[in-house]
């Protein structure tokens, strides 16, 4: 047997022993979505009652798992950098709390100590014959936090890519080692409806061939890449790989050729998928995965040029606010990377940060342009950085648009029965 296996059946032991390295006090980092262990986590929310005062901070959590307990926040509670299905609830009541944070800057702050990593949880591949593995799924912020942290956990999953790039942890940093077959959660593509193809095609027509792109996650977003595929030398720089850029890929409408930092390769700091997906990353020289620092930067991204940013927002006002993550002061996703990419894009050469939204909620009973936001909304994107609005009644350009003249674009794009109202408002607003 090798040094290398033979440390690592030294280390590989059950996940309970493993979660028994977690002390009062730490804070455990998990990786985004499907980055994050079950079978640690699992273990971790059985033996909460005997810890005391543990955070767990992580991006989009998937699973509800038992920890996430508002009687038992006192042992084990969360802490989010982003709300999913899993913890919305939770930081809607107040048991969970949360941290305002650009995606792209949580590594920064995990270095210099302004966010506490003490323990990491991760999923990860099998060991290379170097005693490496990759952390494919979600390099993130999670690169950092092994960097930082006390104790790394690692559940070593053969359902999980070995992928490239700089995402991969050597056996000697690994403090336990846990074993699981467990499939892969699996996120499929979202329905799309008559309202988010008609913004997909606004979209669609403003990307050039040549172009690269970064997708945001939602129904919208992915209604815009269906209808890419007949574009020609597409570029992926973005924070998520999904299924729809892998269907971009394998139409072959991305290959990269055109990209002008990291030519050839597709970008991406998480992944959320199909089984299909996954397999797609393992090995595969033409993408990498890198921590969220380097994906996310606005300078790096922008050395794109023709960078195209598709982000959803929920909620718009007449001088180009965009609440993205709250309804009014209920949280109820986080800030993520939207600014991030807006912001590369907007300075890349050519390039276009759209943000999309449909132009009523609630069955057509409220407009999301609105003459203000919505009392406590969290404002995700600035009225400086606001560049392309698109809902289903076309596009308004906004970026070096006096106040009134956005008021007036935007309200071209409401739906037509607040489109009144929307003007009244602008006159008493002075916007009119």
């Amino acid at each position: 047997m090798s040094k290398p296996e033979t440390l690592y059946q030294e280390k590989r032991m059950t996940a309970a022993d493993a979660v028994a390295l977690v002390r009062d006090g730490d804070t455990i980092v998990v990786p985004t979505g499907v980055g994050e262990p079950p079978a640690l986590l699992e273990a971790l929310s059985a033996r909460r009652h005997t810890l005391n005062d543990v955070a767990v901070s992580q991006i989009l959590p998937l699973r509800k798992f038992a920890y996430l307990d508002p009687e038992t926040r006192a042992n084990v509670r969360h802490d989010a950098y982003f709300f999913g299905g899993a913890n919305r609830a939770g930081g809607q009541a107040g048991w969970v709390d949360f941290i305002p944070a650009y995606f792209s800057e949580l590594p920064m702050l995990i270095d210099r100590g302004q966010l506490p990593a003490d323990v990491v949880v991760s999923m990860a591949s099998p060991m290379d014959e170097h005693g490496f593995f990759s952390l494919s799924l979600g390099p993130d912020y999670t690169m950092a936090a092994v960097r930082q942290a006390r104790v790394i956990l690692l559940e070593v999953n053969p359902n999980v890519p070995f992928a490239n790039g700089n995402c991969h942890v050597h056996l000697s940093q690994v403090s336990a080692l846990v074993e699981s077959d467990e499939p892969l959660f699996e996120v499929g593509l979202p329905q799309i409806g008559p309202v988010q193809e008609a913004i997909g095609k606004y979209v669609a027509d403003l990307i050039d061939n040549g172009a690269t792109l970064q997708v945001g996650y939602g129904g919208i977003p992915d209604a815009v890449v269906m209808q890419l595929q007949h574009k020609r030398d597409l570029g992926i720089h973005s924070e998520m790989i999904g299924d729809g850029i892998l269907s971009l890929i394998e139409s072959g409408a991305v290959t990269n050729r055109r990209k002008t930092f990291m030519t050839g390769k597709s970008i991406a700091t998480f992944a959320l998928g199909s089984r299909r997906l996954y397999r797609f990353l393992h090995r595969n020289p033409t993408v990498e995965m890198h921590p969220v620092d380097f994906t996310n930067d606005p300078y790096l991204a922008a050395q794109n040029d023709n960078l195209c940013a598709v982000n959803a927002t929920m909620q718009i006002d007449l001088l180009g606010q965009c609440g993205s993550e709250s309804l009014g002061h209920l949280p109820y996703s986080g800030t993520g990377g939207q600014v991030d990419f807006v912001r590369a894009a907007n300075r890349s050469k050519g390039g276009k940060a759209f943000i999309v939204l449909p132009s009523t909620a609630k069955n057509d009973t409220v407009s999301r342009i609105a003459p203000v936001l919505s009392p406590g909304t969290h404002v995700t994107t600035s009225k400086n950085d606001i560049n392309y609005v698109v809902t289903e009644y076309g596009v308004a350009q906004l970026r070096g648009k006096t106040a009134k003249q956005r008021a007036e674009a935007l309200i071209g794009i409401a739906h037509p029965d607040f489109r009144a109202e929307l003007r009244e408002a602008a006159r008493r607003l002075n916007l009119a």
